[in-house]
C-alpha cells in the first residue's frame, strides 16, 4: 500500500509540475506573445516578462517586434514617355498592431511579405508611370521613395503592419535598351559640349573684338600725344634758336659756322679742290 501511495504522489507531483509549466508564458523583449483558446487570439502579451494561461486550454503563439526586411524581387515597369525600367527594392516594416495582424494575415509572415510586395510593387509602378524616364532617373536621391510612401499612405495599418522606408536598390534599363540609351545620352552630351564651346569661342571673339579696340585707342591717343610732344618741343627749339640769335651780331655768327660746316662737308674725298663764285657764302669766308 505504501508503495502504490508512493507512485500516486509521484504520478500526481509530475501532473502538476507539467500543468504548471503550461500555463507560465515567457515573453522575450523582441516578442509579442498570442495567447489562443480554441484557435481564436484570447489576449496579446506584449511586454516583456513571465505571464500565465490556462493550461490545456490555451496556446501561444509568437511574433517579432524587431524591425524586419523584406527583399522584393526585381519588376518592370513603363515610365510616363512609355520606356521600361527594372526597379529592384526592399522594404523595412515592422508589426504595428499584432492582433490585427493575427486576425488579417493569420500570424504569417510570408502573408505580410506577400502584402508588402503587392502594395509596394503597385505604388512603384503607379508612380514611375506618372514620370519620364529622366524624371525618374533624377528622383532617386529620395524623392522617388518618398512618393512610393506617399502612394501606400496608410493602407497596410489595416493588417497591422507599419511601412517604415522603401528604397530603391538598382534602378535600371533592360539589356536590350542599354547601348541605345547610352548612345542618345552620348549624343546629347557630344551637343552640350559643341553648344558650350561655340559660346566660349562666342564671348572669346567679343573679348578679343574689345581688347582691340581698346589697344587702338590707347596707340591712337599716344601718337597723338606724341605728336604734341614734339611739335611743342620744335616750337620750343624754334624759340630757343630765335632768342639765341635774334641780334646781327649772332646772325652774322650762325651764317659763318654753317659755311664752315658746309665747307668742310665740300672737301671730303681726295679732291681737295673747290671752285667757288665769289658771290658764295663759303666764298665771303675769306673776305671777312
Amino acid at each position: 500500500m505504501m508503495k502504490k501511495k508512493k507512485i500516486i504522489i509521484g504520478a500526481t507531483a509530475v501532473v502538476l509540475c507539467i500543468t504548471a509549466l503550461s500555463s507560465v508564458v515567457v515573453t522575450a523583449e523582441n516578442e509579442y506573445k498570442l495567447v489562443r483558446q480554441f484557435g481564436k487570439v484570447s489576449h496579446v502579451v506584449k511586454d516583456a516578462g513571465v505571464s500565465f494561461k490556462v493550461p490545456f486550454i490555451q496556446s501561444t503563439d509568437t511574433l517579432p517586434k524587431e524591425i524586419l526586411l523584406f527583399d522584393l524581387q526585381p519588376s518592370d515597369v513603363i515610365t510616363k514617355d512609355k520606356k521600361t525600367m527594372i526597379t529592384d527594392c526592399y522594404a523595412l516594416w515592422q508589426i504595428s498592431d499584432p492582433l490585427k495582424f493575427a486576425q488579417t494575415l493569420n500570424s504569417s509572415i510570408s502573408n505580410a511579405e506577400s502584402r508588402l510586395n503587392t502594395a509596394i510593387y503597385n505604388a512603384t509602378k503607379n508612380v514611375i508611370s506618372n514620370m519620364n524616364q529622366d524624371e525618374v532617373i533624377t528622383s532617386r536621391d529620395g524623392e522617388l521613395q518618398e512618393k512610393i510612401l506617399a502612394h501606400i499612405g496608410n493602407s497596410l495599418e489595416s493588417y497591422g503592419i507599419h511601412l517604415i522606408e522603401v528604397e530603391t536598390k538598382q534602378l535600371d534599363l533592360p539589356a536590350d535598351n542599354k547601348d541605345s540609351v547610352y548612345e542618345r545620352m552620348i549624343s546629347e552630351r557630344d551637343n552640350m559640349a559643341a553648344t558650350y564651346k561655340a559660346q566660349g569661342e562666342a564671348e572669346a571673339q567679343v573679348i578679343r573684338n574689345s581688347t582691340d579696340q581698346e589697344v587702338e585707342l590707347i596707340l591712337s591717343e599716344a601718337e597723338k600725344n606724341s605728336e604734341i610732344i614734339r611739335s611743342e618741343g620744335d616750337a620750343q627749339y624754334m624759340k630757343i634758336l630765335a632768342d639765341a640769335y635774334n641780334d646781327e651780331d649772332k646772325q652774322d655768327f650762325y651764317s659763318f659756322v654753317r659755311s664752315l660746316d658746309a665747307l668742310k662737308v665740300s672737301i671730303k674725298g681726295e679732291n681737295k679742290t673747290i671752285i667757288l663764285d665769289e658771290n658764295s657764302p663759303i666764298t665771303q669766308i675769306f673776305y671777312q
